[in-house]
């Protein structure tokens, strides 16, 4: 179910129509040759490396020049990976990554250009790019690191703070329910969604080539764990079993049951949904053509 009055143009693709690329996995040498430094201030156990590493591997999979690639990141633990990735990257203010890689695409269309955003850089104050990027399709892919709290800040809820999840803005429990975002992209147009753990890496470096690989708005949530603030709080603090546990709630799409609610402790990982559009600056470049055909005559 679309929510664009133009669904017409936005049917789903048949089942297993859209093959994830298989990525052959690279050595650490390989990996460290795209990190500025092997060193991070993540949280010990925080699995963002991990997250970090895949989309390295899905990069070199793919082939794609280092030089063509931007990376755009918002506010929060994920947004450091800015300063980690020896590719051009830039650091925006907090929710605003969608919006200024939108106009890194437009500007220079050649660019592979990848939006690394949290939970809540993407859903709370970044809700609204969020959903026009996807209305928009325009060819970018967003990275969204989902640990379902606000761990640099402090451990406050985000709106991806499961109901009854304790934080320390909702130490009795939380009693807003969660935002599905990998539904939420869908229902604003996005033309490629999908799933990955921090648990299942292999399936996490497919999903983020597909993104990168399709030509419009992708978004890949990657469920990251958080053993210092969401897993204290709520699930575990140690993070091997934390992996685990996230091992056990994953369920491959094509075992989830369609119309099932996706909660804590249950969601469906993979390709979640595919279809093929206009793409946002192909669009623009074609009424700029006719513009200028006008204009001339």
């Amino acid at each position: 179910m679309t929510a664009l009055v133009d669904e017409q143009r936005l049917e789903e693709s048949p089942k297993g129509d859209y093959q994830l690329p298989k990525v052959k996995p690279h050595t650490t040498a390989e990996i460290k040759a795209h990190l500025r430094s092997a060193k991070t201030l993540w949280c010990p156990g925080c699995s963002n490396g991990t997250i970090t590493r895949a989309l390295i591997d899905a990069i070199l999979g793919l082939g794609l020049d280092p030089e063509k690639v931007v990376v755009v990141a918002g506010i929060g633990c994920s947004g450091r990976i800015s300063a980690y990735l020896d590719y051009s990257t830039v650091h925006t203010a907090h929710g605003r990554a969608l919006a200024v890689a939108t106009g890194v695409k437009a500007a220079d269309p050649s660019l592979h250009v990848i939006v690394t955003m949290g939970d809540g850089d993407s859903s709370a104050i970044g809700g609204n790019h969020l959903i026009h990027a996807a209305r928009r399709n325009i060819d970018v892919t967003a990275l969204v690191f989902n640990n379902s709290i606000y761990g640099m800040t402090g451990g406050q809820m985000s709106p991806t703070t499961h109901l009854g999840d304790k934080s320390t803005t909702s130490v009795y429990g939380n009693v807003e329910p969660a935002f599905d975002l990998c539904e939420l992209a869908h229902a604003a147009g996005a033309t490629y969604v999908a799933r990955g753990t921090s648990w299942a890496y292999q399936q996490l470096v497919s999903v983020i080539a597909g993104g990168l690989g399709h030509k419009g708005f992708s978004m890949v949530e990657a469920m990251a764990i958080c053993p210092v603030y969401y897993g204290r709080f709520n699930l575990t603090s140690d993070p091997a079993e934390f992996l685990r546990i996230q091992k056990e709630h994953a369920v491959p799409a094509n075992k989830f049951d369609e119309g099932e609610s996706r909660v804590r402790d249950h969601y469906p990982v993979g390709l979640l949904h595919h279809t093929e559009r206009d793409e946002f600056v192909a669009s623009l470049a074609k009424v700029r053509t006719r513009a200028q055909e006008a204009t001339r005559g």
